[in-house]
């Protein structure tokens, strides 16, 4: 049988995406996500009354340990991190005949992030019920609120998603600053790393920096507020 599988990334949009649809839920797991995460996806569980089917690499731990023994962070291509501990358990675990649904959101950034997706995997059938709705992540947040569940705690520190932590596809110097703020150990653990490597991270007035030139007093990014319309509530009748 056809199979939906709903890629849930512990972030509130895969779980709205995952609960309008009823898909499977799937999860990849990186070794390198806030631990509350555990929490968060126990109580999603709840919510979609099913089970988190967890993938793992077989090659590494987590993200570091791709970093570290393969030499290397983040290029032109993109993240081998990314590649290694969620595309290449993907790949294992998928069928020709999956029905894929993944929770990009209908902020502008993730469409054109859904646009590029369907590009680069056209024999994929996907669905991004969240953009169908016209659902942002701020209507995320506050669905998931309103269904009882605590947000992960990375949202109000103020990071955009609920991510590795660190994330090397970031180059905004904003949120490095807000990983030094929030999570110095690791920030100063990248510091040493992307030095040794020769990685500039960050960009800082349009030139690729070292993230331990960022300036002492650079802002940091800001807390999505959240935010129901009535797309909003229209799309919560699905979730009864």
């Amino acid at each position: 049988m056809t199979r939906t599988v709903g890629w849930f990334s512990c972030g509130a949009a895969s779980a709205v995406a995952v609960k309008l649809t009823g898909a499977l839920p799937v999860y990849c797991e990186t070794g390198a996500e806030h631990p509350d995460n555990e929490r968060f996806l126990a109580d999603c569980e709840d919510w979609f009354s099913s089970k988190v089917m967890r993938l793992k690499s077989t090659r590494y731990a987590d993200t570091w340990d791709v970093w570290q023994k393969r030499r290397y962070l983040a290029g032109i291509e993109g993240a081998l991190c990314t590649v290694e501990l969620k595309v290449m358990p993907r790949l294992a675990f998928q069928r020709p005949d999956d029905e894929h649904v993944f929770g990009y959101t209908a902020d502008a950034n993730d469409m054109a992030r859904a646009e590029r997706l369907r590009a680069n995997y056209p024999e994929l059938t996907i669905h991004t019920p969240l953009i169908e709705r016209g659902l942002t992540k701020a209507a995320c947040l506050d669905m998931v609120q309103r269904a009882g569940i605590a947000l992960p705690p990375v949202y109000a520190m103020g990071f955009q998603n609920n991510n590795c932590l660190p994330c090397v596809k970031a180059t905004s110097p904003d949120y490095w600053a807000l990983i030094r703020s929030k999570f110095p150990d690791k920030f100063d653990r990248m510091a040493k790393l992307s030095r040794e490597l020769d990685v500039r991270l960050c960009r800082l007035a349009g030139e690729r920096r070292f993230i331990d030139e960022i300036p002492a007093d650079q802002p940091t990014t800001s807390p999505i507020q959240p935010s129901c319309d009535f797309l909003c509530q229209i799309a919560e009748a699905d979730l009864m």
